[in-house]
C-alpha cells in the first residue's frame, strides 16, 4: 500500500496552513484601522494672484529697472566656450561661467541690483587746456 505523500519515515507532516486572515487578499483578511496618515501632496494655489514686482520709478537706466544685466565674462550665455555661438557644437559640452554661475545675468553696476536711478559715482576729470 502507497503511503500517502508528506506521512513517510522522512517527513514532518503535510505543511503547515497559515491562518486565513494572516494573507493579505485572501477573503477575511483583516482590515487595516482607518487612520488617516499626513499627506505628503503638496497642493497650488490657483486663485492666489502673484504680484508683479513693481518697477522703481525713475528706472535706472543701464538696466531698465530689473537690476540684473547680462554677464561682462559670457555675454549672457551662461557659459564661457563658443559665447559667440548660439548652439554648441555637436560633441560639445558647455563650460559653465563662474562670474553668472551659468545663469548669463549680472547685478547692475550703477544701481548695484536695486533697479533704482543713481547718478554716476566717481570723478570726472576733465582735460584742462593751457
Amino acid at each position: 500500500m502507497p503511503a500517502a505523500p508528506g506521512t513517510g519515515p522522512g517527513c514532518l507532516g503535510p505543511p503547515a496552513q497559515a491562518p486565513a486572515g494572516s494573507l493579505a487578499g485572501v477573503q477575511g483578511a483583516p482590515r487595516r484601522p482607518s487612520v488617516s496618515k499626513p499627506s505628503w501632496v503638496v497642493r497650488t494655489e490657483s486663485n492666489v494672484r502673484r504680484e508683479k514686482p513693481k518697477r522703481p520709478d525713475p528706472p535706472c537706466t543701464i538696466c531698465k529697472g530689473t537690476g540684473r544685466i547680462d554677464c561682462r565674462n559670457c555675454f549672457g550665455r551662461g557659459r564661457t566656450n563658443h559665447a559667440e555661438l548660439v548652439v554648441l557644437p555637436k560633441g560639445e559640452w558647455p563650460q559653465w561661467c563662474r562670474i553668472c554661475g551659468g545663469s548669463g545675468l549680472d547685478y547692475c553696476f550703477r544701481c548695484h541690483g536695486t533697479g533704482e536711478f543713481r547718478e554716476p559715482m566717481g570723478f570726472h576729470f576733465t582735460v584742462g587746456s593751457k
